[in-house]
């Protein structure tokens, strides 16, 4: 083999592991190029989970405002049963007075003082 013959497989040689090299580069960077996606797809995913526990808390608020109107309105109704409940004792309680002045006419009447039961009337 002469001389030149020798350097010429030399350098095809070099030429050749440069070309390994490159390729060996270029896969790295695929490598790290989808090591980069693969990270951005994580940290989407984070986000979207975010969103999902963001939304969650929000329908609990609404369930929870919910639950304060449900209570609101029992109050409220509770209210108006105690008031309904004082009015029927003061009607009670009228009825009470009006039979006890019914009495009281009757006994004035009994007794001989129409007058006076008439004057109440």
């Amino acid at each position: 083999m002469g001389e030149t013959e020798r350097e010429s497989k030399i350098e095809r040689e070099r030429a050749r592991q440069r070309e390994k090299e490159r390729e060996r580069e270029r896969k790295r960077e695929r490598g790290g190029e989808r090591e980069r996606e693969r990270e951005r797809e994580r940290e989407r995913e984070r986000e979207r989970e975010r969103e999902r526990e963001r939304e969650r808390e929000r329908e609990r608020e609404r369930e929870r405002e919910k639950e304060r109107e449900r209570e609101r309105e029992r109050e409220k109704e509770r209210e108006r049963e105690r008031e309904r409940e004082r009015e029927r004792e003061r009607e009670r309680e009228e009825r009470e007075r009006e039979r006890e002045r019914e009495r009281e006419r009757e006994h004035k009447r009994e007794y001989g003082r129409p007058e006076l039961a008439q004057a109440n009337e």
